[in-house]
């Protein structure tokens, strides 16, 4: 394989977005961006039907959120340590395998009808996504030039809102039965003997949904198995050569450091925005929940364009100045709709998705440059960074319930928005660290000196 930094380096030229003879893996690998974003959106499908079929509350229904938030967590270093050793195309078949495993639990935690069964079926779920992101982040941000990697990264996530969207869709579709009883149909059904055999039935309606989805994972897993896949730079090395580094040794990255916060800001932005999109919604202009329900999907449609634009407009703008100002137009949004609550505002947080669709692949690309054979666990940690979608809106929820205002409540992605433009314009500055020996420890130049890899008419 060409190294990447040797690849298409005159100056004037815009380099390709990935290296020549890699069209496959490039394709399988970005497809699993997809993959990915479809059990998470489908989780706010899944709180609302299980609150009808179990008849739990709000809160223990939210436990969704905490079962899958959690598989991401746990399983993140994990799954840097396996593709440190086996390499990325390991990690992938496995993170598809626990995946597809997750979503065939959901057959028997619907015969049982058991809450827990299903929680612990969604943390399988998660925890095959925790694997899926932290290889597939890194490995597409490697897969070529170093110079297009944030562009390419941002092109492989921007199939993360289609994921999105299509989960969201599927959901109402084929989970959603449409049927809500008011107390008095409850009590006659009651009456009839014919309530438990409604609730099993409405349990029931989650599975062929979850199963279709794990087949498909399960097939693409057998699919990257038997694909070619290339070393990046990072791979190359024999394995007794390598230098793989310690945890410890990231934090002599300040622009690595500064981007797991960067990012941990960025996904409670993110997900405390959408959580409570609809309720902005229904306070300040009063409509159903409907379509209340569109213009959240409209916002993530907003998102998925949004990743495409920045892709594209990187050719032209370094990104992290584009991330900057991008940044600083939500805070703009924000503020709107902060002060101005009302359908200005509802329009100012619906945009808010266009600008942050960015954030998320160019801080990790940026985050991990020039971290070499540290790179799979420094992914590692900004996946695990993800809890901050299980921290934001619990906070903005508290500001709510102090101020009765849940315009007041979206300062928490305001201050998230601040930070990250901080980071795109100072704090993503790579300032390599120097070894004992006094010689820089950037990986750029342990790229130039691997060479081709003679070992690549015989990958995996």
């Amino acid at each position: 394989m060409m190294p990447a930094s040797k690849a298409n380096s005159t100056p004037n030229e815009h380099p390709p977005l990935f290296s020549p003879g890699n069209t496959l893996p490039f394709f399988l690998v970005t497809a699993l961006f997809l993959f990915w974003g479809i059990p998470s959106n489908m989780n706010d499908i899944l709180i609302k039907q299980f609150m009808k079929s179990f008849e739990i509350t709000r809160f223990k229904a939210g436990l969704i959120q905490s079962a899958f938030y959690m598989g991401y967590f746990l399983l993140a270093i994990p799954a840097a340590l396996v593709m440190r050793r086996y390499g990325y195309k390991a990690g992938l078949v496995i993170g598809l395998f626990l995946y597809s495993a997750g979503t065939f639990l959901f057959w028997p935690a619907a015969i049982v009808r058991e809450y827990a069964f299903f929680l612990f079926a969604l943390f399988v779920i998660a925890s095959g996504a925790s694997f899926l992101e932290t290889g597939a982040n890194s490995f597409i941000a490697q897969l070529g030039d170093p110079r297009t990697s944030e562009r390419r990264l941002n092109f492989s996530q921007a199939f993360n809102p289609v994921g999105a969207v299509s989960g969201v869709l599927a959901g109402t579709i084929f989970i959603f039965s449409g049927v809500e009883l008011n107390p008095q149909q409850v009590a006659e059904m009651k009456a009839a003997g014919t309530y438990e055999a409604y609730l099993k039935s409405e349990t029931l309606r989650v599975v062929t949904p979850y199963l279709v989805l794990g087949s498909i994972i399960f097939i693409w897993a057998l699919l990257i198995l038997k694909t070619r896949f290339p070393k990046v730079a990072e791979e190359a090395e024999p394995e007794e050569n390598r230098r793989h580094g310690k945890a410890r040794d990231l934090l002599h990255y300040p622009h690595f450091v500064q981007g797991v916060i960067a990012q941990f800001l960025y996904v409670g932005a993110q997900v405390g925005t959408w959580s409570y999109y609809i309720q902005y919604i229904q306070d300040y202009t009063h409509q159903p929940e409907k379509i209340a329900g569109y213009l959240l999907t409209g916002t993530l449609v907003a998102f998925g364009v949004g990743r495409f634009t920045a892709t594209y407009l990187m050719k032209f703008v370094q990104p992290s100045l584009l991330m900057g100002v991008y940044g600083i137009i939500n805070m703009g949004l924000v503020s709107v709709a902060v002060m101005r609550p009302g359908w200005v505002g509802v329009g100012a947080v619906f945009f808010t998705s266009f600008f942050m669709s960015l954030m998320f692949p160019t801080i990790y690309a940026l985050s991990i440059k020039e971290l070499g054979p540290l790179t799979k666990l420094g992914g590692s940690f900004l996946i695990m960074s993800i809890i901050g979608g299980a921290v934001a809106p619990p906070a903005m929820g508290l500001i709510f319930q102090s101020t009765h205002s849940m315009a007041v409540a979206m300062l928490v992605p305001f201050t998230c928005y601040a930070f990250i433009t901080y980071y795109a314009f100072y704090g993503a500055k790579v300032h390599v660290p120097t070894l004992a020996g006094g010689g820089p420890l950037a990986w750029s130049a342990v790229q130039e000196a691997v060479g081709p890899d003679p070992e690549d008419s015989r990958r995996n």
